[in-house]
């Protein structure tokens, strides 16, 4: 991981004598503890991780997750109560003078303590949330491998769907037969809430599942990823129970159709807006204008929506080689349903690589 910790701080403007990263309890756990790392397992609450500009690494770790911390590339230091980690703590930051902390992973408690308690008076705190999310957004071969993985294990499980509607079904229960689809092919866990919805409830682009009857005529949205080695998928298909009436056929073929246009536009030395204008625009030359109301795309990796990085309207940045993102337009008529598909994406110099092989088509059950 050395090149990981070389690459942080090269994206950091000022000099520092280290960064840390702390985390607190769950949820409060910053990916960026596990990017520098390269650990794959375990939660490491109350774990810091501390990083040198000569690419060394210090973990200050509880007995809890000894084990696991010697599979990083790290000087470790174990404490086995609040006196010891304090003590610890002191001895390796305090001669610090200037210190990195990522404002956007650490809470405000944890940060004022640190700056009270540990570190001499003079010592300077830079915020280095922007350089973390630079160094993500571009993924190294590893990080490309399993997001890899996480969208195979996601295909898997989207094959499986059409096999699984029926007449009367709830949404819950295809949530749940998604859930044990991901973790049966090598999941560790979903990557987010899966989204199963079906008829008018399609409409809603962040609704999940709830109590609601699959009926003939229906749209079933299936948005949903899977967690490997802690990386992610994320992937969206829509299917239509019975045969679909001339209305969601226009629909779908339009959101296919916007969605091979921004395919088309993605490639390295683009800006990101340019995606998303690519979809966009294609939807609102039809009658479907205005509704497309989402971003087209977001970064992917250790997070859902990893490194800051988004396929937006407002979006200026520039993609480059082995950024990895969604791709994702969608149709939302409240009342009626909704059709989104959504793959992910490696940018390339010449264009994109497709990562997510489930057919694009419109599937009738």
């Amino acid at each position: 991981m050395r090149e990981r910790v070389k690459r942080i701080f090269a994206n950091i403007e000022k000099d520092l004598d280290a960064i840390l990263i702390k985390n607190s309890t769950e949820p409060y756990i910053d990916d960026n503890f596990f990017y520098a790392t390269g650990l794959e397992k375990g939660l490491f609450e109350g774990s810091i991780a501390i990083l040198y500009p000569d690419e060394s690494l210090e973990l200050i770790v509880s007995e809890l997750e000894e084990e696991l911390a010697k599979k990083a590339q790290a000087n470790i230091q174990v404490y086995k109560g609040k006196e010891d980690f304090q003590n610890i703590l002191k001895s390796s930051i305090s001669p610090i003078k200037t210190i990195g902390l990522n404002f956007s992973g650490i809470l405000h408690r944890d940060a004022r303590n640190l700056k009270e308690k540990y570190l001499d008076l003079e010592a300077t705190v830079v915020n280095v949330a922007e350089g973390f999310e630079k160094t993500r957004q571009i993924k190294d071969e590893l990080e490309i491998s399993l997001i890899k993985k996480a969208c195979s294990v996601a295909d898997t499980a989207m094959q499986k769907i059409p096999d699984l509607l029926h007449e009367g079904m709830h949404e819950f229960e295809l949530a749940a037969e998604i859930d044990y689809l991901m973790q049966k092919h090598g999941a560790d866990k979903e990557a987010f809430e899966t989204i199963s919805s079906f008829g008018k409830n399609t409409a809603e682009p962040h609704y999940t599942h709830g109590d609601a009857q699959l009926k003939k005529g229906d749209f079933v949205l299936c948005d949903f990823g899977a967690r490997f080695r802690k990386y992610n998928s994320d992937m969206t298909r829509t299917f239509v129970l019975g045969n679909a009436d001339e209305q969601q056929k226009k629909m779908y073929q339009t959101v296919l159709e916007a969605q091979q246009a921004a395919f088309d536009t993605a490639k390295a030395g683009i800006k990101a807006h340019e995606v998303h204008n690519a979809a966009a625009s294609h939807i609102d030359n039809t009658q479907f204008a205005g509704r497309f109301i989402h971003s087209t795309g977001h970064g992917l990796g250790l997070a859902v929506h990893d490194g800051g990085a988004t396929l937006g309207p407002g979006s200026n940045i520039e993609l480059q080689d082995n950024m990895v993102f969604t791709i994702e337009p969608g149709i939302y008529i409240p009342g009626f349903g909704g059709v989104r598909i959504e793959d992910d994406v490696v940018i390339k110099k010449d264009g994109i690589e497709l990562l997510t092989k489930t057919s694009r088509e419109l599937i009738e059950i």
